[in-house]
């Protein structure tokens, strides 16, 4: 993939290393800086976060993305957790742009808009609204990656179909390092949140395509100048 730099919208803490943590590490790798914002506190579905909970998970995330993975930055909104769509969708939009503005990104990743999460259901459109490509706008590429455990479990007509892959047997180790620095979130096998699912995915998508190991995108809008 070309690109001078990127960014990362997703709803909540560990989204952005299950939809695309093997290449945006690759990406890091080669010198392209990546930038990653999540909306949702991740934590209000299960409660009232207290302060200290949420800069424990920010904590997390933070290590996860720079420390591992290699990422130039994280940003993080505060839109309620498994509620976003009880937000005014502009709202979610001028943060994005805000986002997007600061980064200078001229490749995004995001949510697929099918997932069963309302939060990332939300979170691809509001992504889709702020790429739309004006005049004057670098966006080349928006590409929806998945989230196991939430793509798959979407409706069937709208379920999660890749048209793109990205090779990443150099940095499958660096993905699953990633999803460990996320105490908490992880779960016991066979949940599909646990490392040896997110091995056994990239394994499969690797195959698809001959290699040793893959993540796969839906390209939502693609323009070569």
């Amino acid at each position: 993939m070309m690109t001078e730099s990127a960014a990362v919208v997703v709803a909540h803490p560990d989204d952005e290393v299950l939809a695309c943590g093997g290449t945006i590490a690759k990406l890091a790798a080669r010198g392209v800086p990546v930038h990653v914002l999540i909306l949702a506190t991740g934590l209000a579905a299960r409660g009232a976060p207290d302060k200290a909970a949420l800069e424990t998970l920010r904590g997390h995330a933070s290590r996860a993305i720079t420390g591992v993975l290699g990422c130039a930055s994280v940003s993080f909104a505060d839109f309620p957790d498994n509620r976003m769509d009880s937000v005014p969708l502009l709202d979610v939009v001028k943060r994005v742009e805000e986002f997007l503005g600061e980064t200078g990104a001229d490749t995004v990743f995001t949510h697929h808009p099918g997932d069963v999460n309302i939060d990332h259901g939300v979170t691809a459109h509001a992504t889709l609204t702020a790429t739309r490509p004006l005049p004057g706008s670098p966006i080349r590429r928006v590409w929806a990656g998945e989230v196991i455990s939430s793509s798959e479990w979407g409706f069937p007509e709208r379920r999660f179909v890749p048209n793109a892959w990205v090779d990443i047997s150099d940095t499958l180790d660096a993905k699953i390092a990633a999803m460990d620095a996320y105490i908490g979130e992880l779960r016991d096998f066979p949940h599909p949140r646990s490392l040896e699912a997110l091995k056994a995915l990239g394994l499969l998508r690797g195959s698809e395509i001959g290699v040793a190991a893959a993540e796969a995108f839906q390209i939502l809008r693609q323009i070569e100048r």
